[in-house]
């Protein structure tokens, strides 16, 4: 199995930047080929897709309310998979969850993904 862990949530201000890291534990066998998203959730609202990375990194993608502001980026040797969010703005208020699936049909969907992480708080302030 792979277990995810999120880190680096935080309060912020707008226009500020913050840095979400993903560790995935579980050995290479589980974890190797994985593609990694990134989901958020504000209060009262559906979970929505915000980034997406294929286990080679060599493609990208984007909700276009983050399009040019956040960047999505994996190492693969340390398991780790990381979400840079400048230009915060208020509306990006939200728990960011890190996922994990292998060759995901649609890597927009939450449905297509297996593996969760629990989580963390981003709290933009104006």
């Amino acid at each position: 199995q792979v277990q995810l862990v999120e880190s680096g949530g935080g309060l912020v201000q707008a226009g500020g930047s913050l840095k979400l890291s993903c560790v995935a534990s579980g050995g290479f066998f589980h974890t190797a080929g994985l593609t990694m998203g990134w989901f958020r959730q504000a209060p009262g609202k559906d979970r929505e897709f915000v980034a997406a990375i294929s286990w080679s990194g060599d493609s990208t993608r984007y909700a276009d309310s983050v399009k040019g502001r956040f960047t999505i980026s994996r190492d693969n040797a340390k398991r780790t998979g990381n979400l840079q969010m400048n230009s915060l703005k208020p509306e990006d208020t939200a728990v960011y969850y890190c996922a994990a699936q292998r060759n995901p049909a649609d890597q927009t969907a939450t449905g297509e993904y297996s593996y969760w992480g629990q989580g963390t708080q981003v709290t933009v302030s104006s």
